[in-house]
């Protein structure tokens, strides 16, 4: 689903109108945050509705076909609201699809990368020189400048009580059904110092918790710093009472990283860990380089440390040549492992990578049955995850309001999301803190529960 940027921050009022719209992972939603910092020396201010905007920034995803055809839809949509605005498709999209973005969709002027980001403003310019004199610019920036954006970025905002912090981009694993390795890059790993120095700016705006984003987060390793040291790092950082990561890979799990869980108290017990699939004729044929027993033994060797640890993951169903067996082998591990929560999606074959070209693609309906049928599992897990806590006290950290008067949302320590009802003049005292919180209720997705004890 698309993230808008102002459902994370307020609107703000500005000589000009952007509007920004975010697609797909946590990565966008921070290269997000970032275009909208990175903005703000120009005169813009974020707006609800592209009729107002000046400047339209789609920020978007590429792992699925339907995430393209949305971006797509939503430019025609957006160019009848907003005529004279600058169009702009950032992101992997635009990284994968380049002037083609263009010529499909002749509204946008300006495309450009997820490593070229900081470079929008140089790009706008040269639209807006033109537009000055009378004729049509286009911009197209599709460079791989590796960690040059990181240098320019400004000061990072904070929007609450937890930030993301990218800290790792781009993927070396092939798998053959993705297109990250050719949107996002090769793997590089950003300076251990200067993620210190982002999160230590992000904790004199009321930041108590960093989640560290990568495409192979746990592949982090930067002059010997893995990311189990780098969270060691970040936990002394006293203002820092929660770290979490994400998104991980098997491959990738090493011994010191799960011995993190055990010894480092501010990493909280959530991990989420793709499988993609549960048999091995099938990860074989995804090149994943992992069989489901050495993923099963990841999960075992990180409750054997942290036995309350939330797993969550990752499923394709219906990828080329996966037979009813292959199938029945997913929902065996979907089912052994318990899943807190996982993504699940239908196989979708993305141009120029080698699944694509594989023989025996699933039909659409046989596809959607197994994904219901996943689903259904996974629903299973969660349900019986949750009511785990009822009756439980948890520690909750305060990020937004709830939909009723008095009531708070945030995220357990297990990453569970926990509506907390309280007096109003609580509420308002609250917001952005640490309580504990009695849990009373369990709904199909979140925890409902009540104010237990005073804020730290």
């Amino acid at each position: 689903m698309p993230v808008r940027i102002t459902d994370a921050i307020a609107a703000t009022k500005a000589a000009r109108g952007l509007y920004l719209k975010s697609y797909g992972c946590q990565m966008n939603v921070y290269d997000g945050l970032r275009i909208a910092e990175l903005l703000q020396p120009q005169g813009f201010g974020l707006v609800e509705d592209p009729a107002e905007a000046e400047l339209v920034v789609l920020n978007t995803c590429h792992i699925r076909e339907k995430a393209d055809d949305k971006v797509f839809s939503d430019i025609g949509r957006i160019r009848k609201a907003s005529p004279n605005a600058i169009i702009a498709v950032g992101g992997c999209t635009g990284q994968a699809l380049g002037a083609k973005v263009m010529q499909q969709a002749p509204a946008v002027k300006i495309v450009f990368g997820p490593q070229t980001t900081h470079r929008l403003p140089a790009l706008l310019a040269k639209v807006e020189e033109g537009r000055a004199q009378g004729f049509e610019v286009r911009a197209v920036d599709t460079d791989f400048p590796e960690l040059e954006k990181f240098d320019h970025l400004p000061t990072p905002g904070a929007y609450g009580p937890s930030a993301f912090v990218t800290i790792q981009e781009g993927c070396d694993k092939f798998c053959t059904y993705c297109v990250v390795p050719y949107t996002r890059g090769a793997e590089i790993c950003r300076p251990a110092a200067d993620i210190l120095h982002e999160i230590r700016q992000l904790v004199t705006k009321g930041v108590k918790e960093v989640v560290l984003l990568g495409q192979n987060v746990n592949a982090y390793n930067h002059a010997g710093i893995t990311l189990a040291a780098l969270c060691a790092q970040v936990a002394t950082i006293p203002e820092i009472a929660r770290i979490r990561f994400t998104t991980s890979h098997p491959n990738n799990t090493t011994a010191d990283l799960i011995e993190a869980f055990a010894t480092n108290p501010k990493l909280m017990p959530y991990f989420h860990l793709p499988v993609q699939a549960g048999s091995n004729r099938t990860l074989e044929r995804m090149n994943r380089n992992h069989t489901v027993e050495s993923y099963l033994a990841t999960i075992a060797a990180v409750r054997q440390v942290r036995p309350d640890v939330a797993i969550s993951g990752d499923f394709i169903v219906g990828f080329p040549g996966e037979t009813e067996d292959d199938f029945a082998e997913t929902l065996k591990v979907a089912a052994y492992v318990g899943y807190f929560g996982a993504y699940s999606f239908a196989y979708s074959p993305r141009p120029g990578t080698p699944a694509a070209e594989l023989p025996d693609h699933i039909d659409e309906v046989t596809k959607k049955t197994r994904l219901a049928a996943l689903q259904a599992v996974l629903e299973s897990t969660s349900h019986t995850y949750m009511q785990q806590f009822v009756g439980q006290t948890v520690e909750v950290l305060l990020e937004e309001r709830g939909n009723q008067p008095g009531q708070l949302r945030g995220r357990s320590a297990h990453n569970v999301p926990v509506n907390v009802n309280m007096a109003e003049a609580e509420a308002v005292a609250l917001m952005g803190q640490l309580v504990t919180v009695k849990v009373t209720e369990a709904a199909p997705r979140s925890l409902i529960g009540r104010l237990h004890t005073s804020a730290r």
